[in-house]
């Protein structure tokens, strides 16, 4: 008699494993916010880790390279511009130098961080937002429209502004009842889901002022809930069963009667707050004071949510920041990297998927978002929707000389090519959207610069140009062959392995 083995779901993010960087790398003594607000208070890109600290007198928090590690002088100069408690940091995803931050005075600023750091404390934002009436503690950029950027606050209204005017563009003052928990845009930045006290989840249009949808009691639980909208359109959402158990639900936006999976996983009180990654479409889930970090991967097969693994440590985390894909170690085949608060330290955890080749793998990393926005501010006023436009990491992702280094601003006009100036922003003031590039010098001015880590000389004939092109088409030819001999030899094993499995069932050996 034979037994057949069960069938094993395919995924090859199955065996991802997450792993502390040793001490060395670590930042230490950083006196981590004790605010008691259930934010991350943590936010990081490809440049800058930014964590909100303990100030007097204030709010503040902290800012420095990413690559810094060792222990943080307290000397070491911080934003420090608001007059109460910092609760949410977020850096602006088209520009690595721009971080928004809102706190308990009700304002919200918005600040440029030179390049290398901060040498002496900063006091004065490039603009502050003022609006709200009670404390605010939810910040969320828009996915795709440059320079729009989203705030709730304890007062329960939902701001949308233009940072590059100043401009309070939308307000959803009707919408919530009661305390807003998180606010997530959609993939294309059409619509936000919001979660609230009143245990409710909407989908809501900004530009309308419209709630599109409503779900009652997504979840059953008193305590505070969180939800993110996926790629594919789908909502997940984090909270509490009415026996105050942790549970994770997925959502179909197109019928929210019932999830489509939900799943309990303990009797912690601290709140789950999810990381979602829409190259991978994994979601992280790190609790408050918890010592693990969950994570799982969505998918289109029942039961929808998999439970991949979870990474546990002996010290509790007080927060995380999340890197985006473009800042990952392409060549360690990282997928993911949070950056762990402790009580005074932070401490980078990578997620990994194993491979043993050395060239790049480009099934784990399809092209990403990148910098550039896909839309102006105006342009999304406008009704205009967009996705995300998106970059290629193999080799190694290297950012493009920004378009937008001197001012919060709109895409430059072409004559700022000549003028070199641009109409740079001053401290205070924020300079007005320009008349926006036709899309034929766009693109033309991106044909027109160099690729990364290639030498470019302007010569009469542009000669060099076609040797560039062949020199790179021929590095790519090369690695997809090397890459298509490598998926051959796979393929052959896993058909070796595949026969010598059916005789052993059949007891043939």
């Amino acid at each position: 008699m034979s037994f057949r083995r069960g069938v094993v779901r395919q995924s090859k993010f199955r065996h991802v494993f997450a792993q502390a960087w040793k001490a060395e790398h670590c930042l230490d003594d950083v006196r981590v916010s004790r605010v008691t607000w259930d934010g991350p208070l943590c936010a990081v890109n490809p440049k800058f880790i930014a964590v909100i600290i303990e100030a007097g007198g204030g709010g503040a928090f902290l800012v420095v390279p990413i690559g810094k590690s060792g222990r943080i002088d307290q000397s070491c100069p911080t934003v420090c511009g608001h007059a109460a408690p910092v609760l949410d940091i977020q850096w602006c995803p088209h520009d690595d130098n721009i971080i928004a931050s809102a706190s308990e005075d009700c304002t919200v600023k918005v600040w440029q961080i030179p390049d290398g750091g901060l040498t002496s404390p900063m006091t004065d934002p490039i603009v502050t937002l003022e609006g709200h009436s009670k404390r605010v503690g939810i910040l969320a950029w828009h996915p795709c429209a440059f320079n729009i950027l989203l705030t709730a606050g304890c007062d329960n209204v939902v701001f949308v502004w233009n940072v590059g005017t100043g401009e309070l563009v939308y307000q959803l003052a009707d919408a919530h009842p009661d305390l807003i928990y998180s606010v997530g845009w959609n993939k294309d930045g059409s619509a936000v889901c919001t979660v609230c006290k009143d245990k409710a989840l909407r989908i809501i249009d900004p530009r309308r002022g419209a709630v599109l949808k409503v779900r009652e009691k997504v979840h059953d639980g008193t305590r505070p809930m969180r939800a993110v909208f996926l790629a594919d359109g789908k909502i997940l959402t984090t909270g509490f069963s009415r026996m105050s158990e942790r549970q994770l639900a997925l959502w179909d936006t197109k019928d929210l009667s019932e999830p489509m999976a939900v799943q309990e996983m303990d009797t912690s009180n601290g709140v789950l707050l999810p990381f979602y990654d829409p190259d991978t479409n994994m979601v992280y889930l790190c609790g408050k004071g918890d010592c693990t970090i969950r994570y799982f991967e969505v998918t289109d097969e029942s039961p929808y949510v998999h439970f991949l693994s979870l990474y546990s440590s002996k010290e509790p985390q007080r927060g995380a920041g999340f890197l985006c894909k473009r800042g990952v170690d392409v060549n360690k085949c990282e997928i993911a990297r949070f950056y762990k608060l402790h009580e005074r330290k932070v401490e980078p955890i990578s997620m990994t998927v194993p491979r043993k080749s050395d060239l790049f793998q480009g099934d784990l990393y399809p092209d990403t978002a990148g910098l550039e926005p896909a839309l102006l501010a105006d342009e999304w006023i406008a009704g205009q929707d967009a996705a995300p436009l998106l970059v290629s990491l193999s080799g190694g992702y290297a950012a493009p000389p920004s378009k937008h280094r001197d001012t919060l601003r709109s895409k430059p006009k072409p004559s700022s090519q000549d003028s070199g100036a641009g109409g740079a922003a001053t401290a205070a003031t924020v300079a007005a959207a320009p008349t926006p590039m036709p899309t034929s010098a766009a693109k033309e001015m991106e044909e027109e610069t160099p690729q990364p880590r290639v030498t470019a000389r302007e010569t009469d004939g542009n000669t060099e140009r076609p040797r560039r092109e062949d020199e790179m088409l021929s590095e790519l030819l090369a690695e997809m062959k090397a890459l298509r001999a490598v998926v051959l030899a796979q393929n052959q094993r896993i058909e070796l392995l595949e026969r010598q499995l059916a005789r052993i069932e059949d007891g043939d050996v």
